[in-house]
């Protein structure tokens, strides 16, 4: 079980910028993946023993607030992560390789990444679609990251998927800079998904524009997030040892 008040929440854009170029494993949390990592040890650990907790969703912001743990000072959406640490790779140049999604989708990102960030040298690998990998898909999939050593390694998995992998791999690859857990990122980039305008972003409805665009698939995200994260927040404020 994760407890907001057990772990550190990245508390602006400019601490993500201010940290040293190194490999650390950095994801992002929500009310959704909170509610998740109630019920999913492995998530729970995942997220907690990572080096980076982005509050990604105004609902992690407003969990903090209630359980008592230090609330950061803005929302840093998973877009805004990658966006941030792209600039930072192009202005030193290197090597990015992303993890994840259909070859569809992977060579629309190669084809914009290499008109947005010149000096990114991109590599992609689509793994197989299934619920559970084998350990010939896993070996495969780390081998390919370490091919080509990149400075700075994304994946897209969905959670917790995305997350749990990255932890339990985390050592076996070879990255020299920051390993970010994304998700739909990959879409939005690509643009096989439409990311919210920035009125919706601003005012934390983004989850809301998302639902109205896939209600079929976001539905039990949205409810989970919005309806049951609430209880979860103030039993860990004021039932923080209850099992």
């Amino acid at each position: 079980m994760l407890k907001l008040k057990d772990v550190k929440l990245v508390g602006s854009r400019s601490e993500l910028e201010g940290q040293p170029w190194r490999k650390e494993l950095v994801n992002t949390i929500n009310a959704y993946s909170y509610v998740m990592a109630q019920k999913d040890a492995a998530f729970a650990e995942a997220l907690s023993k990572g080096d980076l907790l982005v509050p990604d969703g105004v609902g992690a912001i407003r969990g903090a607030r209630i359980v008592g743990a230090p609330v950061p000072q803005e929302r840093i959406a998973g877009y805004d992560l990658f966006d941030l640490e792209m600039r930072r790779l192009e202005e030193r140049g290197g090597r990015c390789f992303f993890l994840g999604s259909g070859e569809a989708v992977l060579s629309r990102i190669r084809e914009r990444a290499a008109v947005d960030y010149p000096h990114i040298a991109v590599h992609t690998y689509s793994p197989p679609y299934k619920g559970v990998f084998s350990d010939e898909d896993n070996a495969r999939m780390i081998a390919a990251v370490n091919a080509v050593q990149p400075d700075l390694l994304w994946i897209g998995m969905t959670a917790p998927k995305q997350e749990k992998w990255a932890y339990a791999h985390f050592d076996e690859l070879d990255v020299k800079g920051p390993v970010g857990c994304i998700g739909a990122v990959f879409d939005f980039y690509a643009g096989t998904v439409k990311r919210a305008p920035q009125w919706w972003q601003d005012h934390g409805l983004e989850w809301l524009y998302r639902f109205a665009q896939e209600p079929r698939r976001m539905w039990k995200r949205n409810v989970q997030g919005n309806l049951v994260s609430p209880f979860y927040f103030l039993r860990e404020r004021f039932f923080p040892d209850f099992p």
